[in-house]
C-alpha cells in the first residue's frame, strides 16, 4: 500500500459525527445507524468495512441525503463537508455538491443507469449539468474516461445502452461518470464487486493514481478485505449500525482488537469441491455453440460486422459436477450460460438431459424451465420491486406446481429462506428493504426452491460479504451432493471458483483460451492469459494474507 497523501494536521474534508439513521415502516421506527463518527482528509482513503446489513451503504447514502425520505430520517448527528452541514443544507446547496464536489459509485449499476439512454448521453449529461461541456468536447472527455476505466474500443460503446454491456462494463461506466467532474471526495460503494480480477487491479490503481493527482478524498465501502489491505489508509469496522473498531490499516490487520474484526479477517471460502464422477450422466451439453451479435452502421443500419460473443464452444456439465467459467468482463461467460439455458438465440447443438433443446420453441421449453434455473449477477434487477420476497420465491412454485396449496407453498418458501441464511419472517418485506447481499440470497432461494437439475450461477457471490460467501459456497456444495446438481459457475472471483469447481474453462473474446481440471488450471496454468488472471487475483489475496499473518 502506498503511503497516505493526507496530512494528519490538515482539517477533515468530510467529518461525520454521531450520525444516526432511522427508518419508519408499518408505524414502527428502527435505528439502522447508531451514532457513527469518522473523518476523511484530503488525499486520504478510509475504508468502511462490514457484512451486508451492517449499515455501511446507509451511512454513505446519508452523506448526500440520497435515502428514501421521509421514510428515512436522521434523529441525530452532523455531516460536514468543508465546513457545511449537508444534513441540514437546502436543496440548492446539495445540488452544487452532488455529482460535482462529491461523487458516488453505486454498487448496482443496472439499477443506477438509465436503460433508455446511451452511454455517451449519460456520461455527457453529468458534464453538461456541472461543467457546461457539450458536443465534441463532451465526446472527447467521454472517450478519455471510458479508456481510463478499461473499456475496450470505447468509440464502439458510445452508442450502446446499459443492457448491451456486461455487468463489469456497466460498473466501469458508473466509475467513469463519477470521475467525470474531478470530485473533491469520491464515495465508492463496492465499486469493484462486478469486475474481473485484472480490471479490479486496474481500477484500484486508477483510483489511487487519480487520488494522487487530485488529492481526492476517498470513502471506500467494501466487504473484500484484500482490497482494503491494498487501498486504504484507515479502516472503520462496522456491524449492526455501529463502528466497533477503527485505526490505521496495517494495525487493524496485524492486531485486530474486536472479536467481530477477527471474525471478518478469518472468513473466506474454504475447502475444495466434492470429487465429481466422470461417468455421471451429462445434464447439459453444448456443441459448437455460437452467439454473434450484428454491428449495424450507417443511415440504413446495415450489418457491417459481428461481435463474436461466443464463437464455437463445446461444453459438458455432468450430474454432481461444477464447471467454472472464468475470464474478463465481456469475454462471453454469461452469454454462453444464457445460450445453454435458451435465454438467448444461438447456433450449434444444445442438449439437456440428452434431449436437443436448441430447436425448441419457447412454449415447448416451459416444461423444462423448472429443471433449469439461473441465479443472476444483479439481484436488484432480477427481483420484482412490487412483490414481497415470499411471493418472488413462490412464483416458480405457482407456475410449475399448481396443485400445491398456499400453506404448502409457504412452507417451501420458509425452508428455502432458512437454507440461504435469511429469517423466514422477512418474506413479507420487499427487495428494497434488504441489503445487496441479502437480495442475492433471496435470488438463490428462488432458484433452489424448485429443486432443479441444472443451475447457472452467474456471479452469485459477487455481492456478498466474505463470511456469507463462505456460507453460500458450503450451501451450494451441500445441495449439489444431496441432489447431484449440475452447476455452471460463472465468476471472476477465483477463490470461490477454486472452492467450488471441478473443471474450469478460461474464456477471452468469445473463445476458450484454456480448459482442464481445476487443480491443473490453478496449479499449472498453460496460457499467458490464464497466468495473468491468476497473478492479478492472488496478488490481491496475498496482500490480505500478509496483513493477517504479520
Amino acid at each position: 500500500m502506498s503511503p497516505s497523501l493526507a496530512s494528519p494536521a490538515a482539517p477533515p474534508l468530510l467529518s461525520v459525527e454521531g450520525l444516526q439513521v432511522a427508518f419508519r415502516a408499518e408505524g414502527r421506527t428502527s435505528l439502522a445507524v447508531k451514532g457513527v463518527s469518522f473523518a476523511i482528509r484530503e488525499g486520504e482513503t478510509v475504508a468502511l468495512v462490514g457484512e451486508s446489513g451492517s449499515g455501511k451503504s446507509v451511512s454513505a447514502l446519508s452523506i448526500l441525503r440520497l435515502l428514501a425520505y421521509p421514510a428515512a430520517s436522521h434523529p441525530g448527528g452532523t455531516v460536514r463537508f468543508e465546513g457545511t452541514d449537508l444534513l441540514h443544507a437546502d436543496e440548492a446547496a446539495l445540488r452544487r455538491v452532488r455529482g460535482n464536489q462529491i461523487s458516488m459509485i453505486f454498487q448496482e449499476p443496472m439499477s443506477s443507469l438509465n436503460p433508455l439512454h446511451t452511454i455517451e448521453r449519460q456520461i455527457g449529461e453529468v458534464m453538461s449539468v456541472h461543467r457546461g461541456l457539450s458536443g465534441s468536447a463532451a465526446r472527447a472527455r467521454t472517450l478519455e474516461l471510458l479508456h481510463q476505466v478499461g473499456i475496450r474500443d470505447p468509440e464502439k460503446r458510445l452508442g450502446a445502452y446499459p443492457h448491451q454491456l456486461s455487468g463489469g462494463q456497466r460498473q466501469r461506466v458508473m466509475i467513469a461518470m463519477a470521475l467525470a467532474n474531478e470530485p473533491r471526495l469520491l464515495i465508492a460503494d463496492e465499486p469493484t464487486t462486478a469486475l474481473d480480477v485484472t480490471v479490479q487491479a486496474q481500477i484500484l490503481e486508477l483510483l489511487k493514481k487519480l487520488q494522487r493527482e487530485r488529492r481526492m478524498g476517498l470513502l471506500f465501502i467494501t466487504h473484500d478485505l484484500g482490497i482494503v489491505r491494498r487501498i486504504a489508509d484507515r479502516v472503520c469496522v462496522m456491524t449492526k449500525g455501529e463502528i466497533v473498531e477503527t485505526g490505521p490499516t496495517a494495525e487493524i490487520f496485524a492486531n485486530p482488537q474486536h472479536p467481530y474484526t477477527r471474525h471478518l479477517l478469518a472468513a473466506e471460502p474454504k475447502g475444495r469441491p466434492p470429487a465429481a464422477n466422470a461417468n455421471a450422466p451429462v445434464v447439459m451439453e453444448g456443441r459448437g455453440v455460437k452467439v454473434w451479435f450484428p454491428v449495424r452502421t450507417g443511415l440504413l443500419r446495415r450489418v457491417t460486422d459481428h461481435v463474436r460473443a461466443v464463437n464455437g464452444i463445446d461444453i459438458q456439465v455432468r450430474a454432481g459436477q461444477t464447471v467454472g467459467v472464468v475470464g474478463e468482463s465481456g469475454s462471453g461467460k454469461t452469454t454462453l450460460g444464457l445460450a445453454l439455458t435458451r435465454m438467448i438465440a444461438s447456433e450449434g447443438e444444445i442438449l439437456f438431459e440428452g434431449e436437443r433443446i436448441d430447436d425448441k420453441r419457447s412454449g415447448d421449453l416451459r416444461a423444462l424451465r423448472e429443471r433449469m434455473q439461473i441465479v443472476f449477477q444483479d439481484p436488484f434487477g432480477s427481483l420484482s420491486p412490487r412483490m414481497p420476497v415470499g411471493e418472488i420465491i413462490a412464483e416458480g412454485l405457482r407456475v410449475h406446481h399448481r396443485s400445491l396449496s398456499a400453506a404448502d407453498r409457504d412452507r417451501r418458501v420458509v425452508a428455502a429462506l432458512e437454507e440461504v441464511g435469511l429469517d423466514p419472517a422477512t418474506r413479507f418485506r420487499y427487495p428494497h428493504e434488504f441489503s445487496g447481499g441479502q437480495r442475492q440470497r433471496v435470488a438463490i432461494a428462488r432458484a433452489m426452491v424448485l429443486n432443479p437439475r441444472f443451475v447457472m450461477l452467474d456471479e452469485p457471490t459477487s455481492a456478498l460479504d466474505m463470511s456469507v460467501q463462505a456460507q453460500v459456497v458450503d450451501l451450494l456444495r451441500e445441495l449439489q451432493q444431496k441432489h447431484q446438481l449440475a452447476y455452471l459457475f460463472i465468476s471472476h472471483d477465483l477463490k470461490v471458483v477454486r472452492a467450488l469447481a471441478n473443471e474450469v474453462i478460461v474464456m477471452r473474446g468469445g473463445e476458450v483460451v484454456e480448459r482442464g481440471s481445476a487443480e491443473a488450471i490453478f496449479e499449472r496454468p498453460q496460457s499467458d492469459y490464464t497466468r495473468a488472471l491468476m497473478a492479478a487475483a492472488f496478488r490481491i489475496e496475498a496482500a490480505s494474507a500478509e496483513g493477517i499473518g504479520s
